[in-house]
């Protein structure tokens, strides 16, 4: 890959489930959309690596979360929340159905997408996501950084809680995330429980789990090894596959879990 840095797309916006919602779009307009989650704290602007190599054949929008970068900060979080602005998102884009790639926090954004609405995506690549399971010992609430933040401290106190004290009927739900799904794990050096990640990709009922180590940002550490996997597997045909920019059928699924909300 050519190691340069690549311009960034510039900033564009969409109103979306109440909110201001940024992101970056590049690409031929009329290739397959392939949707880019960050993880928490970051931006659109984190997919730099390989945002271009991405856009040779896809049309890529690479989206800032609610309380993310240059979306809005409305001050309200939860889970279901951040899933439900995604799938307006795609909606006030005329987006029926997309490829998705989704790291860490944002992984889990996509599951719960994936679990309620399958039909919204035709593959999903998986980055490192810790996949919220009860823990022995919870993890602290973190303190919040001096100086200027790049997203609303708030919505990571928002986003602790459920992380730590996990429903049990959102793992039960993971069975009907039943799309092809690629799982990469960033391996030892990871900040992410490595067990969590290969437990994921086991309860998921057509996913793949490669280990790259890289650690927990691997599209960032090692652009051209993610590239390796997620490329082929994105341009890959499984049955029931379809046009990435076709919709599909989508089974109902049951009210979101607002468990997750704090």
């Amino acid at each position: 890959m050519d190691p340069r840095p690549r311009p960034l797309p510039a900033l564009r916006t969409v109103r979306a489930n109440g909110v201001t919602l940024a992101y970056r779009e590049t690409g031929p307009a009329t290739a397959p959309p392939l949707l880019l989650l960050p993880a928490r704290g970051e931006s659109s602007a984190d997919w730099a690596p390989v945002m271009g190599p991405l856009a040779a054949h896809r049309r890529v929008l690479a989206l800032d979360p609610r309380g993310h970068g240059a979306s809005e900060y409305p001050g309200t979080y939860s889970f279901p929340l951040l899933r439900d602005d995604v799938r307006a998102f795609l909606a006030a884009l005329s987006l029926p159905r997309v490829d998705l790639v989704a790291h860490s926090l944002g992984g889990i954004i996509a599951c719960l997408l994936a679990q309620e609405h399958p039909g919204l995506i035709r593959r999903l690549v998986l980055e490192d996501v810790p996949a919220p399971l009860p823990l022995a010992t919870p993890r602290p609430v973190p303190e919040r950084p001096t100086g200027p933040l790049g997203f609303d401290w708030r919505m990571v106190l928002a986003t602790e809680h459920p992380r730590n004290h996990p429903d049990p009927a959102w793992w039960e739900r993971m069975e009907r995330a039943d799309v092809p799904a690629l799982v990469l794990a960033g391996g030892p050096t990871s900040v992410v429980d490595q067990s969590t990640v290969s437990a994921l990709a086991e309860r998921l009922p057509r996913a793949r789990l490669v280990t790259v180590p890289a650690g927990h940002h691997i599209h960032a550490e090692d652009p051209d090894a993610f590239l390796t996997h997620v490329l082929p597997f994105l341009t890959a045909d499984a049955p029931g596959d379809g046009p990435a920019n076709a919709p599909a059928h989508e089974p109902a699924g049951e009210a979101a879990n607002e468990a997750w909300s704090n």
